[in-house]
């Protein structure tokens, strides 16, 4: 990831063959990290990269490219190739985002691409589908995509990490009453859970949840004009 308080938390950092949620409310440093990641990614494996190139699938017209050159010049990676070294695309609806993760299979067989981004997985299933008596509907499309997902992770051995939003359940007694959305589909369907929350200034603290492999933990950094660093 860039962070070694983050990597320890994770064992090593994002694993491929895996689906790795990161959920936080709006600032919390979701897309942050994920244009950090498209970054790493690059990296020779010796210094912690995949020495692959990045698929990234926006669905909040979230991606910036020159967040990701800043990024890439304080990696000491040349900025522009950098950003060739990430296929971008816009899915405008849940239906194409569901396409646009199909065709990366393409793209990561043709150009080894071996990290999928998508920020965020949960936006048009949302929107599409409001009120309750659209849910079940809503979460049997969210599963067959997140299940897509999961089988593409496995099949090409490739990292995927998706965002997700927080919704609030106010019947919560204790703690806080912000839940990841999408409920039981994005827990099962999930490998590993990581939760940003905003900390002091620009500090941010990933929490690490509902894991098999993992203790529960948490790993504090910070925000900065260089991308994601440790404290």
């Amino acid at each position: 990831t860039g962070v070694r308080a983050l990597d320890e938390l994770l064992g090593g950092g994002i694993e491929t063959r895996a689906v790795t949620e990161i959920a936080g409310e709006f600032g919390s440093g979701k897309t942050q990290l994920c244009h950090q990641l498209a970054v790493m990614a690059q990296l020779p494996e010796e210094r912690g990269g995949l020495e692959a190139k990045a698929i990234y699938i926006d669905t909040e017209n979230t991606f910036r490219p020159e967040r990701i050159m800043q990024i890439a010049r304080a990696r000491g990676l040349d900025p522009d190739q950098a950003l060739r070294n990430i296929f971008y695309a816009n899915a405008r609806s849940s239906d194409h985002q569901m396409i646009l993760a199909e065709q990366a299979k393409q793209l990561i067989k043709q150009h080894n691409a071996a990290l999928l981004i998508v920020d965020s997985v949960i936006a048009h299933f949302r929107s599409e589908f409001p009120g309750r008596e659209n849910l079940a509907e809503r979460q049997q499309k969210l599963s067959k995509h997140v299940a897509d997902l999961l089988r593409l992770a496995d099949a090409y051995d490739v990292a995927v990490v998706i965002t997700n939003q927080v919704m609030a359940h106010p019947d919560v007694f204790y703690g806080s009453p912000l839940r990841p959305a999408g409920g039981n589909v994005l827990a099962h369907g999930a490998t590993y859970r990581i939760w940003l929350r905003k900390g002091k200034e620009n500090v941010r603290i990933a929490k690490i949840f509902d894991s098999p492999y993992h203790p529960e933990g948490e790993a504090s950094f910070r925000m900065t004009a260089e991308g994601v660093n440790d404290l």
